[in-house]
């Protein structure tokens, strides 16, 4: 097996004599055939090939390959977003009147996606802390609990998920344990080598990391079987009328969870990312180990700036020997983390948003992962729609302010947070 750095160079596409060096664009919504018997076979998903982009297409299944030999995963997806790629994770093996039980730190948008969007499916859900005791844990889960997520690096409370508490748990149940690793991504966190069943990515973030196209992933290790508990996830273990009596979970063996999101999923909803967009993401892969390691580089020294700073009340950062996350982050993460920081700035909404107007280089985006330094006040934006208990119970206080730091100079980043923090004294 190849370095992980070499990985993202090397991964996914391999030429043939007198082809493309780098991964073709394959720009097309159809593709050809000459027998409609073969045309036949595809639709019955007897035999592997492309038919229509709404589905599969080349390009997008290149890229996905990449990020599963970067997870070292047994199959993957791409979506058209990351919130795409949580909401295929969850709804491929849950149903109305199903359950979910998952980390009350995480993406706003993720929480909305699974408390009210879902709920309205009929998907119930019971949130927990992330510090739970297996105890709390445990009582959370439900005989219709059918999947537990979680997220390696909550955003943007930056808590570190214990992962082998959460797998236990998912285990004893019978059931998988989905995390979205998009912060740490797989060059700082490999969640399959500690219980995890499947990962998603918002490629949009790290990934990409150029702020250029919005994109998911969906990467399954392979490594739960899905027959063993079969009357749970009859959508993978019994036949599908849809296609002629294919049973995944039999018929395509590790891929089997993949095949279906890809077969049924994208199909009926179509959440396909355009393949320039893919390609773009592609190529950006390419530096994904280089531009992690300075994000986490700067991240680290703009930290330790903000902790030893009075006018900052509190820093949250887990690369922080002082910080609550910091043994489960050099456990899970011992390379680093990501280059997000959440801090406080005391004295209400009036003063965070001053802190914010006031930065010159570090711009305030709903972005975050970038190789531009920006930042977000999450009560106000992303997290907006939260109540106040919500809030507390995501990690998102009103005073949190949440900074991505680029791939700049870090002593500039440091310049402007000082420049901006002077000015609201």
């Amino acid at each position: 097996m190849s370095a992980i750095d070499t990985t993202c160079v090397q991964g996914g596409y391999q030429p043939g004599n007198g082809e493309s060096r780098t991964p073709p664009i394959i720009q097309a919504t159809t593709f050809k055939y000459t027998s409609s018997e073969q045309m036949s076979r595809l639709f019955d998903l007897s035999e592997s090939g492309y038919f229509y982009t709404r589905l599969q297409n080349p390009t997008n299944d290149t890229v996905a390959a990449k990020i599963c030999e970067l997870e070292g995963g047994a199959a993957a997806m791409l979506t058209s977003s990351g919130q795409a790629a949580n909401f295929f994770a969850l709804f491929n093996i849950c149903n109305n009147g199903d359950h979910i039980v998952a980390s009350s730190a995480i993406y706003g948008g993720t929480f909305n996606l699974i408390n009210v969007t879902m709920r309205k499916m009929g998907i119930d859900c019971t949130f927990v802390s992330p510090d739970c005791t297996p105890e709390e844990l445990e009582a959370a889960f439900r005989p219709n609990t059918k999947a537990v997520f979680g997220e390696s690096i909550a955003n943007p409370a930056l808590i570190v998920l214990d992962f082998e508490k959460f797998a236990d748990a998912a285990h004893k149940h019978g059931v998988p344990f989905i995390v979205d690793n998009t912060f740490p991504t797989p060059i700082n966190c490999r969640p399959f080598e500690f219980g995890v069943d499947i990962v998603t990515h918002a490629t949009t973030k790290y990934m990409d990391g150029h702020g250029s196209c919005v994109g998911g992933a969906i990467v399954d290790s392979g490594n739960f079987d899905w027959m063993a508990h079969a009357d749970k996830f009859p959508g993978l273990t019994t036949p599908d009328d849809s296609y002629h009596g294919v049973t995944y979970a039999k018929d395509f063996g590790p891929a089997a969870y993949i095949t279906k999101a890809t077969a049924q999923l994208m199909r009926d909803f179509g959440s396909t990312p355009a393949p320039v967009n893919s390609w773009i993401m592609g190529m950006h892969l390419e530096s994904l180990a280089l531009r992690m390691a300075r994000h986490c580089e700067n991240a680290q020294k703009v930290a330790e700036f903000l902790a030893a700073d009075p006018r900052v009340s509190w820093v949250n950062f887990p690369g922080l020997p002082g910080d609550k996350y910091h043994a489960l982050a050099e456990k899970y993460m011992p390379n680093g983390t990501c280059g997000v920081i959440s801090f406080g700035v005391p004295g209400g909404r009036e003063k965070v948003s001053a802190f914010l107007d006031g930065l010159k280089m570090v711009s305030i985006a709903t972005h975050v992962a970038d190789a531009r330094s920006c930042t977000l006040y999450p009560a106000g934006t992303t997290h907006r729609q939260l109540s106040e208990e919500q809030l507390e119970e995501a990690g998102v206080g009103i005073d949190l302010v949440r900074l991505s730091c680029g791939i700049e100079n870090a002593d500039d980043i440091i310049a402007d947070l000082d420049q901006a923090l002077a000015a609201i004294q």
